[in-house]
This record gives C-alpha cells, structure tokens and sequence, in this order.
C-alpha cells in the first residue's frame, strides 16, 4: 500500500431541512482529511437516496476548500450517465481542481433497471449493452475525438469544424477508474487500458474467500494489463476498499454499534448475504488499532493494492467519521506503511 484514501456517502440524515448542512459536513470532512494526509476522497454515486447525488458540483466546492486531495467517484453507474455531459463536468472539475479528479465509472447494477429505466427514459439495448456503450463514449469524448461536425456552422463555430469536448482536461483519460467485482471485470478493464478500483462487494461468488477472490482478479488485471499497455509507458493501478471502524473506547462502541449489528445481521460469516443475488461482501474491520492493523496486513487484496480506501459507515455523523479517519491515519495506516 502506498496510498490512502477514504470513501464517504455525504450521508443526510436530516431530510429536506438537514441537507445543506450535510453538503457542508462533507466538504467539511473532505478539508479533514486532507490535512490528516489523506490522498484521494471517494464518494458513492446515488440517484434518489439521502445520500449525495451529485459528486461533480460537490467536487467544485471542494475543490476550492482544498488543493492537495484528490476527488474521486466509485462509482458512476454508466446506464444513467450521459456520456458528453459528464465529460464537460468532470473535465472543468478537472481544471478547476488542477488536476485532481479520479473518474470512477462502471455499469451499474442491473436489477434497479425495472425501478430507474421509467425515471430516466427506456432504451433499445439490453442494461448492460446501454451501459457499455455509454462508457466507451465517455472515453472517446475525454480523449478529444471529434464527436460529430458544427455543419454549416453552429453559434461561435466555424462551417465544417469538428465537434469536440470543451473544456478538455488533457490527463483525465488517464484517470479513469473501472469498478471491479469478478475476474471477468478485472481483465475487461485491463484490456481498456483503466485503472481498477475493488470495492467492498464481490458480485461472484467463486467459493474462495472474499479477499483472496479479489486478490486474484487483481492478479488478473496487472497481468493483462501488463500485457497489452507495457510497452506505452501507462502502468496499472489498484484501489481497494475496506470498512474499517476503530474502537477505543465505550464511546465508539454506543456510536457505531447500530451499524456493526445491522451489517452483521444481513450475512453469513463468509459475507454472504442471507437473501438476495449471490454477492459477497467484505468484514467489518473493528475493534482496537492493533488488531486492524493485523487484519489488514493478512488481506492478500490490501497488500496487493496501491491504494487502501477506508470505507465510512453510511450512518454516524462527521465527526464520527472524522475520529475513524484521524484514528486510521494516526494509528493504522503508519504500521501498514512500515
């Protein structure tokens, strides 16, 4: 491990009247963890929930309450992005910022198609095909491709000239992340020539335990990637996700015990849910510094990565995240890097 991250929800858990200040919590945490050392703060893309639903504007404000950390998303569901749009978004965020936004994007989850689809319109194309094409245009579009022609001339456009991104960002492309989840995944992205961020959640279930299913895709992925991008001077990168929730006192047992009883309550011990599609997820890593520290460093997929995402709970408030993120950074990530 080489990096640390942090991953937030921006969770509001005050409805329509808490929302501004949860906005602010998050921008807050974002100025935290920065100063604590943190390199690159991830959040979740999410239509609909009380949690942020748009990284790109909330990212513009951050980007001006900070110049050091790195803004990233993981990840985008790509079947409810357009393409062009989100270009023109991350790549200005890009500038703004300096250089500091990591693109997280990938499918999406198929089962919401039947609840989102009417929301966002219907398509011709099967979920993951739409998806797929969505994400390969993002791509032309961050490259600087010509994406169509201004004709006899469009506003301040010349007759004939080619259509293309403005403003263009030129290392975004570079910065584009693939959220993996099966070894499937983990080559397709290699072969695209992206980065690779593991989250959490594993939807195969190869029978192999959780991080040593994930440490294997990411095997896959810098193997491929190796072989196809080795000689172009671009090299592969890993992020992996973990939830981790110190416990030092009976203080942060009352504060996060309802979220502890709950994720344990929806699964078997080897993170299987007890109902529901045949995912796995990852453990809770709580308790003392010592025994995270140890648990982390027997994670065959966090010695395998270059970055480690510390996974806040969606629940507690800012300064409950804060205290796990000093906590991780003072505490953990120091054994981690020795």
């Amino acid at each position: 491990m080489r990096e640390l991250g942090f991953l937030t929800f921006v969770p509001n858990h005050g409805g329509t009247e808490g929302a501004a200040s949860a906005l602010e919590d998050g921008l807050r945490l974002f100025e935290t963890a920065e100063s604590l050392g943190y390199g690159t703060g991830w959040v979740r893309g999410r239509h609909f929930e009380p949690f942020l639903t748009s990284p790109m504007t909330f990212f513009a404000a951050a980007a001006q309450r900070t110049s050091t950390i790195a803004f990233g998303t993981a990840v985008l569901g790509m079947r409810y992005e357009d393409p062009v749009r989100l270009a023109e978004d991350a790549s200005t965020v890009d500038l703004l910022s300096g250089g500091r936004v990591q693109l997280g994007i990938s499918t999406g989850i198929a089962g919401y198609g039947p609840i989102l689809d009417p929301v966002f319109g219907a398509v011709d194309r099967p979920f993951r095909d739409e998806a797929e094409a969505r994400a390969a245009r993002l791509l032309e579009v961050l490259q600087g491709e010509p994406l169509g022609s201004a004709g006899k001339g469009y506003e301040s456009i010349p007759a004939g000239a080619d259509l293309a991104l403005q403003p263009l960002s030129p290392g975004l492309r570079d910065r584009v992340w693939w959220g993996g989840g099966s070894m499937g995944t983990a080559v397709r992205t290699a072969e695209k020539g992206l980065l690779l961020h593991c989250s959490t959640l594993n939807t195969e279930d190869t029978g192999a335990p959780f991080a040593q299913a994930q440490a294997d895709q990411i095997a896959a992925y810098r193997e491929r990637y190796t072989e196809l991008h080795g000689d172009t001077g671009r090299t592969s990168k890993v992020a992996v996700g973990r939830i981790v929730v110190p416990l030092l006192d009976d203080h942060d047992r009352a504060v996060h015990e309802e979220f502890l009883t709950g994720y344990a309550a929806g699964m078997d011990d080897e993170g299987r849910p007890l109902s529901g599609p045949p995912f796995r997820f990852s453990k809770v890593l709580s308790g003392e510094p010592s025994a995270i520290v140890d648990a982390l460093l027997a994670d065959p997929a966090v010695t395998a990565t270059d970055e480690l995402v510390i996974t806040l709970p969606a629940n507690g408030d800012v300064v409950a995240h804060e205290r796990i993120l000093r906590i991780v950074a003072e505490e953990i990530a120091p054994a981690l890097r020795a």
